[in-house]
């Protein structure tokens, strides 16, 4: 069995498997390492956003997820009755997608073993020892011991990470404060609308399908018993009396297949990266389940993570392009605990004062331009990186007017007539430069570099002004070239 790697991850959760199928996409030699024995069973996480929708298009696998999934055209903040509004973005996803984690944890193993990631399973991490040159990683499987190493080692492994502690690196924020119950169970009787949020005097509860078939989702916070022990056990009564009590109705719970507590511990890394050792996703930041967002931004840490570590490896970037992966995902963070911070608190207290607040909000909430500000926030559309990763050689500008903008997929017609679009060309995980025909610059042979020529007037608008674009593996605009007047270009 191999014991050296270019990468080792340590997690098989969504975030640990995205890394994973970035880095055996460019041809790396990765492995997983995961405790557990076999795949979730749990639902977990049911929402898949947007922009991580627009993530699976780019490497064009977004139609297994698609296919499975329930479409929802709108989503809440906080449990606020005024939803939030997706359908004005430009993009091919303008809604959230109802897929259980379970589901998408095994659609992502998949594909990482197509990739020819190798995956092993039963292995307990124990000791992660980083070196000048490499990592090396310790532990045991069915009791016999394990020892590989690599050049690069990415924690994955969710709230208590081992490879966050052993690069002691603090994890900030607040301790647990509340509890919320969640659970996936049959109702009898269900709501009249797919999505239902009430809070008020009694409590919390946020109800929506977990998909196709007859599960609901149930996320709720009962007043009368804000903390509960998070390792105590929830029954079908409890939950069923709590929703009661909420709603003024009973929706008669029944079946579940999911029955869990979890608290509002909210905490940030101080660092994603700490020499040879880096952080994605839950070992990164954790926080109450808010807004669906955690998976999400995980994976979105994952896809801005794996091309850069995939760069460095290969020579064909410096590592402080590494640096980077904490200065663009960092904020995105601290965005995400400031977020799922406020929407705990219009969820959880329902003192009048609070009641009050949540009905000024649901007014605002129906003024388009805060709608939208919040629909970018939750999707994950707003995020742009205006600062440059570095420039290429002196013909390339970064103008932060365009510049770390997210681009849409849309039509592309080629110089030689062929239509395509442009998650397509991106598929491979390499840059894409679209450039202007004809074009007579003598290019230099950069293989990291997926050079392609289009038809006048075939970019969709992409090109405006420029000759040409420079577009990163994880569809963010980069750098430009003007138009060179002198050459007539």
């Amino acid at each position: 069995m191999d014991t050296e790697f270019d990468v080792v991850i340590v997690g098989s959760g969504p975030v640990g498997l995205w890394v994973a199928c970035e880095l055996a996409l460019a041809k790396l030699k990765v492995a997983v390492l995961e405790r557990r024995p076999g795949r979730v069973t749990q639902s977990r996480a049911l929402t898949i956003h947007g922009r991580t929708l627009e993530v699976f298009a780019l490497r064009g696998i977004v139609d297994r997820f698609l296919s499975l999934g329930r479409p929802i055209p709108n989503f809440h903040f906080g449990a606020l009755s005024t939803r939030i509004d997706f359908s004005a973005f430009d993009t091919r996803y303008p809604f959230a997608l109802f897929l259980p984690q379970a589901t998408t944890e095994g659609l992502l193993e998949d594909y990482a073993l197509e990739l020819g990631v190798d995956m092993r399973r039963g292995h307990l991490v124990e000791t992660v020892e980083s070196h000048v040159d490499r990592v090396v990683i310790g532990g045991a499987t069915d009791a016999t011991p394990f020892r590989v190493c690599a050049r690069y080692v990415v924690g994955a492994d969710g709230a208590r990470s081992i490879v966050r502690r052993a690069a002691q690196i603090d994890f900030v924020g607040y301790p647990a404060r509340q509890t919320m119950m969640l659970a996936d169970v049959v109702l009898d009787a269900p709501p009249e609308h797919p999505v239902a949020t009430i809070v008020n005097e009694a409590g919390g509860l946020v109800l929506a399908p977990r998909g196709y078939g007859d599960h609901y989702r149930i996320g709720l916070v009962d007043a009368s018993m804000p903390h509960v022990d998070p390792s105590e056990p929830v029954s079908l009564a409890e939950l069923a009396s709590s929703a009661a009590r909420i709603a003024g109705t009973d929706f008669r719970p029944r079946d579940p297949i999911w029955l869990s507590r979890f608290t509002d511990e909210t905490r940030i890394a101080e660092q994603y990266r700490k020499g040879r050792i880096l952080l994605a996703g839950d070992a990164a930041h954790i926080h109450a389940p808010m807004g669906g967002q955690g998976m999400n931004v995980g994976i979105q840490d994952a896809m801005n993570l794996g091309w850069k570590l995939a760069s460095v490896l290969h020579g064909t970037a410096p590592e402080e392009l590494l640096d980077t992966y904490e200065g663009e995902r960092l904020p995105v963070g601290k965005a995400l605990r400031d977020d799922t911070l406020a929407q705990l608190a219009l969820f959880s207290r329902f003192d009048p004062p609070m009641l009050a607040l949540r009905q000024l909000l649901e007014n605002l909430l129906r003024v388009p331009e805060v709608n939208r500000q919040l629909a970018e926030q939750l999707s994950g559309f707003g995020v742009a990186y205006p600062d440059p990763l570095f420039l290429p050689d002196k013909g390339w500008e970064h103008k932060k007017a365009v510049s770390g903008q997210r681009l849409r997929d849309m039509e592309l017609k080629l110089e030689d007539g062929s239509q395509t679009t442009l998650y397509r060309l991106l598929e491979d995980g390499r840059w894409l430069r679209l450039q202007r025909a004809p074009n007579h610059e003598d290019l230099p042979d950069e293989k990291a570099i997926h050079a392609v020529s289009l038809a006048i007037g075939g970019g969709d608008g992409l090109l405006g002004e420029f000759a040409s674009v420079l577009v990163r593996p994880d569809g963010y605009l980069a750098h430009v070239r003007p138009v060179d007047r002198r050459s007539g270009e």
